[in-house]
């Protein structure tokens, strides 16, 4: 999968191959300059070893690395110019945060280095911390430490290996919109691997989903949200109702599928499968886009939209809604998430309901996959060890 020529990171037909297994098939990507890219994916789906091969910790088995317009397949490490981030952030614990920072100057021969280091550290707003040891910050400020003097050196390209996987959820959160902020000041390429997808979303301007050793799609967070192209992409990112339906007829712009005793429409443009009349298709739909009515107020809902019926098998209030699952004969289990604003408690589990939603937030995805791949217990069965990878 390819975005615009010219970019500052372009992979063609890279793969990596070992023995007889293959971590990464091939593929081309380009990564515009001065981006924030993520590559997504579960353990063992290819994501780090990309990256490591961006690196030149690892050799590709075939295809070619280029940054900016040097072909670098060739090159070690050392000679590309890029640096990486890892999760382990590999500060020097003897040398105070200054020196940390310093290092790669220093390393190069360059005498007077208080006025880069200083920019650095105001960047990633560590001033004051200058003279205490990795050991008296937190997690958070040593990530920050980790990045400052990775780009102290002015990199093309800065390689992020999970680099917020050691924090904890609210630090982790604060350092998302922390490294999306450092990117946007200083303009370079950013390239991170992330398996969690709120990360991803949060920070990239394009991500790469990643689904054994593939690219599965390629695109802006709202974009693969909103019109995943697998069922893969459609439940690693975030949670869709599948149903399964048959293609009945077209109208205008929509199709009309038929799913259990009820019809249901979708607009064509939406579908990544064939729509041809007979054939089967997947309908998808995210919880939060469903609206639910008691049975007894079913007659006040607006004409036009979709519309199944089912029994509520339980709910969850988890504060800013209430998850719920109901039981459908379209759709077993199907989820639902109710905004709290004005909760109806007679919606209780074993309640008669009616659920609603507009047909342009239905999407149409290929029967023959598998309507629980990306899910949590089917990507357990994929990893297959991404370090040994």
């Amino acid at each position: 999968m390819t975005t615009e020529a010219g970019g500052d990171v372009r992979l063609s037909g890279i793969s990596k191959t070992y023995g007889s297994f293959t971590a990464v098939h091939p593929l081309d990507l380009t990564v515009p300059q001065g981006s924030f890219f993520a590559l997504l994916g579960a353990s063992g789906c290819g994501k780090t070893t990309t990256l490591r091969m961006i690196a030149g910790l690892e050799e590709p088995s075939s295809g070619t690395v280029r940054l900016g317009e040097q072909d670098v397949t060739a090159l070690p490490p050392y000679k590309r110019p890029v640096n990486t981030v890892f999760q382990s952030y590999a500060l020097f614990p003897h040398l105070d945060i200054y020196e940390n920072v310093a290092f790669g100057l220093r390393r190069r021969g360059i005498k007077s280095v208080k006025k880069q280091v200083g920019e650095m550290l105001e960047l990633v707003q560590l001033g004051e911390q200058a003279r205490k040891k990795p050991h008296q910050l937190s997690g958070g400020q040593q990530q920050r430490v980790a990045v400052a003097r990775a780009l102290i050196n002015h990199p093309k390209v800065l390689l992020l290996d999970e680099p917020l996987g050691a924090l904890d959820l609210k630090l982790r959160r604060q350092m998302q919109l922390e490294l999306k902020r450092i990117q946007t000041e200083v303009g370079i390429t950013f390239i991170h691997v992330t398996h969690d997808q709120e990360e991803a979303m949060t920070m990239a301007d394009t991500v790469a989903v990643m689904n054994a050793g593939r690219v599965e799609q390629l695109g802006s967070p709202a974009d693969l949200y909103e019109n995943p192209r697998s069922t893969f992409v459609a439940n690693f990112l975030g949670t869709s109702n599948l149903i399964e339906a048959e293609v009945d007829t077209r109208k205008g712009d929509d199709i009309v599928v038929k799913a259990g005793d009820c019809k249901l429409t979708l607009p064509e443009s939406r579908c990544s499968a064939p729509t041809t009349t007979g054939g089967e298709l997947l309908v998808g739909v995210r919880p939060e886009k469903i609206s639910l009515a008691h049975a007894d107020d079913a007659g006040g809902i607006p004409p036009g939209r979709n519309r199944i019926t089912g029994k509520i098998a339980d709910s969850s209030f988890i504060g800013v809604s209430t998850q719920y699952v109901i039981d459908s004969p379209v759709c077993p289990e199907f989820e639902v998430y109710v905004q709290n604003i004005d909760r109806d408690t007679r919606l209780v589990p074993g309640t008669e309901v009616v659920l609603h939603w507009n047909p342009a937030h239905s999407f149409g995805l290929d029967a023959s996959q598998s309507p629980l791949a990306g899910t949590t217990g089917a990507a357990d069965t994929q990893a297959v060890g991404e370090e040994a990878a």
